[in-house]
């Protein structure tokens, strides 16, 4: 099995509709601004790249960028979550990172490099606004808060991932799904995530069993309430005193660097 066709095996079987994850209704688009990078921008700036972002919705599942392909596009997200994912040779996958509407998908796009050797993949349905990756780097040779703004969100999202691989190496599964529980919260207005084991299992590289007996513990002191394809965050408090120092660290990272938007996310 190819590696893009494993990816979309692992995240899009299961609940009839053919997605783990519950849909967004988008009549009426969100605005642009629900996006924080783009609601920090100074009026005259955000203004100027208004015109050239388009809306797009975000299907549970689907791929936006595949593991080395060019990224043509960047996407500012403004509901959901999209999970950077690599996949290994013998199907294995595990996330690195995840952002929401406090960032940016398609960065190698205008640091250099243009790709990834990684999938980025749509793990909650929502909806994000686009630019041609050409496009914001002509921008960005006049545009000095949106190149501040960028960099300072790159340095953050360096930590998420840095803190990740300790916390996965380190910690327990318990922690580590505390872990991502709290991101997922972050990144959402609900407590009520669209989600099954499986899905986490898979984002998270570990095996079900362990998420399963994970989310059987923080039932028992009434934390979460999980069921199919569902997982109810019950006590929040609770949540964060079980979880290890890796989400707080994260979280004081992006605080630290981005506009005072970004506490919105907690």
């Amino acid at each position: 099995m190819m590696r893009e066709q494993f990816e979309t095996t692992k995240l899009h079987k299961g609940n009839g509709k053919g997605f783990f994850f519950i849909g967004c209704d988008h009549d009426k688009p969100p605005a642009p601004t629900q996006n924080l990078l783009l609601a920090a921008l100074p009026h005259s700036d955000y203004e100027r790249l208004l015109p050239y972002l388009t809306g797009v919705p975000l299907m549970a599942g689907s791929t936006l960028h595949g593991a080395g392909n060019k990224e043509n596009y960047l996407y500012f997200l403004v509901e959901g979550r999209v999970s950077r994912i690599h996949v290994l040779a013998d199907g294995a996958q595990a996330e690195f990172a995840v952002t929401g509407r406090e960032g940016v998908i398609g960065l190698p796009a205008i640091l250099g490099g243009e790709s990834m050797p990684s999938y980025a993949i749509t793990s909650e349905s929502g909806y994000a606004y686009r630019i041609e990756s050409s496009r914001l780097k002509t921008m960005l040779e006049e545009n000095g808060a949106l190149v501040q703004l960028l960099l300072r969100y790159t340095q953050a999202l360096m930590t998420q991932i840095a803190q990740n691989c300790v916390c996965n190496r380190h910690h327990t599964i318990e922690q580590q799904l505390c872990r991502w529980l709290l991101n997922s919260l972050d990144r959402t207005d609900t407590n009520d995530l669209g989600v099954t084991h499986e899905a986490i299992a898979a984002l998270m590289g570990v095996r079900r069993e362990s998420v399963t007996e994970s989310m059987s513990y923080l039932k028992k002191r009434g934390v979460i309430q999980p069921s199919r394809g569902h997982v109810v965050v019950l006590d929040r408090q609770r949540l964060e005193a079980s979880v290890c120092e890796c989400y707080s660290v994260v979280k004081r990272e992006y605080d630290r660097l981005l506009p005072e938007q970004f506490l919105k996310l907690s």
